[in-house]
């Protein structure tokens, strides 16, 4: 998904990251910040506007200002007019962070009013800020989207439960709580992109921490068990889809070849695992998620038994020649 179809006020921002507003005069309220992206305008302040985005946030760190301090503040202001302007491609910035809690002239601060654009100020150095920055609204604006199912912390792996309705995914949820794992999520999870190999799953802030259980109704896992039981978030590792067994399909016992799952274009392992009377799902799930930390560090237990298998094989073929 691209960035604009999400947007964050640039109050939370102000908020978030305790930044100083010099501009009080000019409204943050309906402020709205649609790019992940952040821009340092070096090249601006030489005079080069080409392929230059205006509406990202702009920061103004020590080589900036000092720049700005060379070439005097005539010519200065001449090329921060431009920036605040915008253009009919691009829209003026939504604000302009300086760091070190630099000094910013009358002339800037002026300028900013006129064109109503924030000059914002933090005490942090620029490089560690712009990492906070870009990390908050990597957050912020990640593309997103919600799937019917149960997030659950496994042993530190998350483990997103799916099938369909009705067919004991929360009461697995429960069982996993009451062995020492965490709920983060029932009945519907919302999944974060924040990169293009991570998924961040999180649940509705109306119904967070509560669990559905058909014969008895909600409960607040939160309440129940303590809040060592509950998570708010939690990277998605692993899926887990619960079907009705069919005798006649054929399922994988050996595990050589993974499956696949995708969410917002990445790919995520995923097991089906058929639903028939006496199986202790629980257990099954912790067994998964413990089998999947291993072949994230090397170890295949299914590539294990092949390769035994494919030795013994050839060792007998070389004692009978």
């Amino acid at each position: 998904m691209k960035d604009g179809a999400y947007h964050i006020f640039l109050k939370d921002l102000i908020e978030t990251l305790h930044l100083e507003n010099c501009t009080p005069e000019v409204s943050v309220d309906n402020v709205k910040i649609t790019q992940t992206e952040v821009n340092r305008p070096a090249l601006q302040l030489a005079g080069y506007f080409d392929y230059f985005d205006s509406s990202r946030i702009q920061i103004i760190g020590h080589v900036e200002h000092t720049y700005m301090q060379q070439i005097g503040m005539e010519r200065s202001a001449d090329m921060m007019k431009r920036i605040m302007m915008g253009s009919e491609e691009s829209p003026k910035p939504p604000c302009i962070i300086y760091c070190r809690e630099i000094w910013i002239e009358d002339e800037i601060i002026a300028l900013a009013q006129e064109y109503q654009v924030p000059l914002l100020r933090s005490r942090k150095a620029t490089s560690p800020f712009m990492a906070e920055l870009i990390r908050f609204l990597t957050t912020k604006l990640a593309p997103r989207c919600s799937v019917h199912g149960v997030l659950v912390d496994i042993y530190g792996e998350g483990i997103l439960i799916m099938g369909e309705s009705g067919i004991g995914k929360s009461e697995v949820a429960l069982e996993l709580i009451h062995r020492g794992h965490r709920l983060v999520s029932d009945d519907v999870v919302e999944i974060k992109r924040v990169s293009e190999t991570t998924l961040i799953g999180s649940a509705p802030d109306i119904t967070r921490h509560f669990i559905e259980l058909r014969g008895i109704g909600i409960i607040d896992a939160k309440t129940l068990f303590g809040v060592e039981s509950v998570k708010n978030e939690q990277e998605i590792d692993l899926v887990i889809k619960l079907e009705e067994f069919d005798k006649e399909q054929e399922y994988d016992r050996l595990g050589l070849e993974e499956q696949y799952i995708s969410f917002l274009g990445t790919e995520v392992v995923c097991h089906s695992i058929p639903i028939r009377p006496g199986r202790n799902l629980a257990i099954i799930c912790e067994s998964a998620a413990v089998n999947h930390r291993q072949k994230k560090m090397g170890y295949n237990a299914a590539w294990e038994l092949y390769n035994r298998v494919t030795n013994n094989l050839s060792s007998k073929r070389t004692d009978k020649e």
